[in-house]
């Protein structure tokens, strides 16, 4: 007798078979199944999965006593230290929501942050006091602030309470709970706000879980690898890593400052397996002093945050770190798209390789679509490589929208699909290459001029350590290409020698007309302030 289709036969969810997704799950799994394997490093500081996993509990239990729970914001100013990667954990186990808070930002953004996002609790690395405690005073609310102590930092207390005099508070056998909804909030993070005030960025748990699942895809990372933090926390949550290494019961080696001795000393010492961060990074890596150097084992590097120039990608490859490029955005939890690498490109010359790695890819396992397209019909452009539009990305890991502002949120989703901003172009195999911001276009006489395209020649002139190009206006041209530059230490060039560079290796009318000579403004993340580029390009004479 017929018993109905397979959607009519009873067979429904429930708590046998169903779960809601969450991140906390990794941190649970890998205390119970490698309680003793090495979880936290911090110079002389170790401790392992159990104790990693108690005390985040002990702080959640602790957030829970003062009335701390769903949807409340948490913020915290802090370097790459245990405590940051405790508040990935600990936070959102009450059902409050991680924010985590750029520690480059003037206090009046600072407050602006703790305001807009109705921070109820502060904690305060030590090393940030100053900063904290403006930010404070120009909020104007009664903030209750936690102080993580330092005895090698000599900083006011801003607050009643330690870290861990909190931590005590706290059980180490609190019993949270999963999220009623994995579209629950897990993190907020702010933008740039180059442009006005930063918009924050709500990442939900599912979201979370899936792209921290999709770093150990894309990166075939093993179990127990040993992460560097070389990339701040508090970007994208770290883009989302403190969740991947939780999942693969992996080692979390702190890093305060992001300098090329400690950096290349923990690659020996602790070593190293893995390791994030912008091409800037990478750029001071390969141009460290050769007595830094020196490692003897496999090391890998994802780097994204701007298109690493391929120059960069041979040079760090050359010292024996495997490169993968990824992209995103802080809306979309950090790298959703990585350049995959295939095995028959394994035999192609070191230039060729670098040259695809420096393409941005394809979605990661966790992204839903990928497409470059017309940013007003969204028809999506020919895969032939040349044809410039607008990314366009849809998924698991894109956001839930930007807190309280609608408007904003609106504008980014447009016909199913999160406009990105970004300008590239689809190359025959799928891969997506980006060219540009659309605000960093350079269109002179008719023509477009990609910066990146102009800054990656710039690169491979053995002089220029870092390069930008912006627009500068022109009465004739309408713009030109204006050429930002930094020598490498102990090596000169002219202007017109990397004007003539550029002319010699790609089509004339995209060199450079103009190269300033200088040190370049950058972000925390490593990323080049190119606002700041084009306002000086615009009062040149």
């Amino acid at each position: 007798m017929a018993q109905g289709n397979i959607y009519e036969t009873g067979l429904e969810a429930g708590p046998a078979n169903f779960e809601q997704l969450s991140p906390l799950r990794f941190i649970e799994r890998a205390a119970a199944t490698f309680p003793d394997a090495p979880a936290v490093i911090h110079g002389d500081l170790r401790r392992n999965w159990a104790e990693t996993y108690a005390r985040c509990r002990q702080l959640a239990g602790a957030l829970a006593a003062r009335g701390l729970g769903k949807g409340d914001t948490v913020a915290i100013i802090a370097a790459n230290i245990p405590e940051m990667f405790e508040a990935h954990f600990g936070i959102p186990m009450t059902g409050a929501v991680l924010n985590a808070i750029n520690t480059r930002l003037d206090a009046q953004t600072v407050a602006f942050i703790l305001n807009h996002g109705e921070a109820k609790l502060l904690i305060v690395d030590p090393e940030f006091a100053d900063t904290a405690s403006q930010a404070l005073q120009i909020a104007g609310r009664d903030i209750p602030v936690v102080d993580i102590l330092d005895p090698a930092i000599d900083a006011p207390r801003l607050g009643q309470i330690s870290y861990e005099e909190l931590l005590a508070e706290g059980s180490a056998d609190f019993d949270w709970q999963m999220p009623a909804s994995e579209w629950d909030a897990i993190s907020l993070n702010y933008t740039s706000g180059t442009t006005g005030d930063p918009k924050g960025v709500v990442y939900h748990h599912r979201g979370a879980t899936l792209n921290a699942m999709a770093n150990i895809i894309s990166w075939q990372m093993p179990q127990h690898a040993r992460y560097l933090w070389t990339l701040p926390m508090f970007h994208c949550n770290g883009w989302c890593f403190p969740w991947s290494i939780a999942a693969n019961a992996g080692v979390c080696i702190c890093l305060r400052a992001v300098r090329a001795e400690p950096i290349f000393r923990l690659f020996r010492d602790e070593k190293v397996t893995h390791f994030c961060g912008a091409p800037i990074v990478l750029n001071m890596l390969a141009n460290a002093p050769d007595e830094l150097k020196g490692f003897d084992h496999p090391i890998k590097v994802m780097t994204a945050g701007a298109p690493p120039p391929a120059a960069v990608i041979s040079a760090v490859e050359a010292m024996g770190i495997e490169v993968t490029h990824a992209y995103g955005l802080t809306e979309t939890y950090g790298p959703s798209v990585v350049c995959a690498w295939k095995d028959e490109w394994d035999d192609r010359p070191a230039d060729e390789r670098a040259r695809l790695k420096s393409r941005q890819g394809v979605r990661n396992a966790a992204l839903g679509g990928l497409m470059v397209a017309d940013p007003e019909t969204l028809v999506p452009v020919p895969a032939d490589g040349a044809t410039m539009g607008e990314i366009f990305m849809r998924g698991n890991n894109v956001m839930k929208g930007y807190l309280k502002n609608p408007a904003a949120t609106q504008k980014s989703f447009r016909g199913g699909w999160f406009a990105s901003g970004d300008l590239g172009v689809m190359h025959p195999d799928g891969y997506v290459e980006l060219k540009d911001r659309s605000k960093d276009i350079i269109i002179s006489g008719g023509e477009n001029i990609s910066s990146v395209e102009v800054e990656d020649v710039l690169y491979r002139h053995p002089a220029v350590m870092e390069a930008a190009v912006v627009a500068r206006p022109d009465p004739q041209w309408g713009e030109t290409p204006c050429a930002f530059v930094t020598l490498k230490a102990g090596r000169h060039a002219e202007a017109e020698e990397l004007i003539e560079f550029c002319r010699q290796n790609m089509a004339r009318y995209k060199a450079p007309k103009t190269v300033v000579f200088g040190e370049l403004p950058k972000t925390s993340t490593g990323k080049i302030q190119k606002f700041l580029l084009r306002n000086q390009a615009r009062e040149l004479i």
